[in-house]
C-alpha cells in the first residue's frame, strides 16, 4: 500500500502501539563480532527523533527481540523505548503486551523483517516490513518501507504516522 492510501491512513489512525523487531529493523542486520566475543551493530541515529515524535502524538512503542544482547537493552534504554528480549515466541509476548495495555491487536502495528516476525505480522492490524525484509514476510505487509533496516526505516515509519495524524488534526480545524 502506498503511504497515502486511504486504507493505510485508516489503520494508522486506529493504531495505539507500535512494536518493533530490533535486528534488521533498527540495524542493517549485520553483526560485528570482536576477538573477545563481544558484538556491535550499526543503528541509524535519526530513529531517536522519530520515536520522540511518536511519544508526542501518544503512540506507545516497544521493542521485541529474539536475541539476548546487551546492545539491544542499551539502545532501547537510550531511545526511551520499552524492550523485551529473549522472545522465543514474539506473538505470545506481544499478546501479553497488548492485553496489559488494554488494547486489541487491531490497534497495534508491528515492524519486522524476517520469518521470526511472522506471527506478529499476521496478528496485528497494521503489519509493516522494511525494504530489505525476507520475501516470506513481504506479502503479509500492508506497508513496506522505502528505507532498508538500519538505514532510516524506523524513522520512516514514525514520520509516516506523524504526517498522517497531523493531517487529520489540520483537517479537523
Amino acid at each position: 500500500m502506498p503511504p497515502n492510501h486511504p486504507q493505510l491512513s485508516e489503520r494508522i489512525r486506529s493504531t495505539r502501539l507500535i512494536a518493533f523487531d530490533f535486528d534488521g529493523v533498527f540495524t542493517d542486520n549485520k553483526v560485528y563480532v570482536f576477538q573477545d566475543g563481544t558484538e556491535a551493530v550499526c543503528c541509524f541515529r535519526g530513529d531517536g527523533i522519530g520515536l520522540e515524535k511518536l511519544k508526542r502524538i501518544g503512540i506507545q512503542t516497544i521493542i521485541l527481540s529474539t536475541e539476548i544482547n546487551p546492545v539491544v537493552g542499551f539502545r532501547s534504554q537510550k531511545l526511551g523505548v520499552a524492550c523485551v528480549q529473549a522472545c522465543h515466541d514474539k506473538r505470545a509476548t506481544l499478546e501479553g503486551v497488548v492485553r496489559d495495555a488494554g488494547l486489541t491487536f487491531e490497534q497495534v502495528a508491528f515492524v519486522g523483517n524476517d520469518i521470526n516476525d511472522l506471527g506478529c505480522l499476521e496478528a496485528v492490524g497494521l503489519p509493516i516490513v522494511v525494504r530489505d525484509a525476507h520475501p516470506d514476510v513481504v506479502a503479509i505487509a500492508s506497508y513496506q518501507t522505502l528505507a532498508p533496516g538500519g538505514h532510516g526505516a524506523v524513522r520512516e515509519v514514525c514520520d509516516l504516522f506523524e504526517r498522517t495524524l497531523k493531517a487529520d488534526a489540520t483537517a479537523a480545524r
